[in-house]
């Protein structure tokens, strides 16, 4: 089992702790996790682009100008896509872009992207942090002592103090566990896991 220590929020070791190999000891599996990111990104979309067909068009359907004798090539409809302000031959319209892998496929991104952090050493595991109230000063000053410069730290649950403590600093996120996904995991380049988030993990990642 992997075995990795456990800091304190002045980045002292002041224990060590078997990860389960089960999570933390995955074989990397690229194909997956981009399955999973790409559709993450998808469901993201707004899918609200829409252009209006030559029948939506709010011009009159009188005939431009007569049929012959004019010099000019034969024009039906002031509405033609052919034409300057016409309508727009097989737009985009209004759909959605979202769909979810299954459910055994996104853990097991999720088990490889947290394995290919242990393994390159970019996880860390804290034992707490203290919050007294709102406060993006200590906040900072947290991710300063444990010498990080852009992190994810995952929480067990709510707490309102950690989570707007943290909002207006751009290179860090709070994330409760049963918000973790891959696509956070991989934009920052750190993952800090409080200690007591561990368990919430494994119930999670385990069915």
């Amino acid at each position: 089992m992997p075995l990795v220590d456990v800091v304190n929020a002045n980045n002292e070791k002041i224990d060590e702790i078997d990860l389960p190999e089960s999570i933390y000891g995955v074989d990397l599996r690229p194909h997956l996790v981009h399955e999973v990111v790409t559709a993450q990104l998808h469901s993201r979309r707004a899918g609200t682009a829409c252009t209006k067909t030559r029948g939506e068009l709010a011009y009159s359907n009188r005939k431009p100008y007569r049929q012959k004798k004019t010099g000019r090539a034969r024009a039906g409809s002031r509405r033609s896509p052919l034409w300057r302000g016409g309508g727009t031959v097989f737009g985009p319209k209004p759909r959605d872009y979202s769909w979810r892998p299954p459910a055994k496929v996104r853990r097991e991104a999720l088990r490889i992207v947290l394995s290919a952090k242990l393994r390159e050493k970019e996880l860390v595991v804290v034992d707490a942090l203290g919050m007294d109230g709102i406060r993006t000063k200590t906040f900072k000053g947290y991710m300063d002592n444990l010498s990080l410069s852009k992190a994810l730290v995952v929480i067990p649950g709510l707490d309102r103090d950690m989570e707007l403590s943290s909002r207006n600093l751009k290179d860090f996120k709070v994330l409760r566990v049963d918000g973790l996904n891959c696509y956070d995991l991989l934009r920052y380049d750190k993952l800090v896991i409080l200690r007591s988030s561990l368990e919430p993990i494994e119930k999670r990642l385990e069915r």
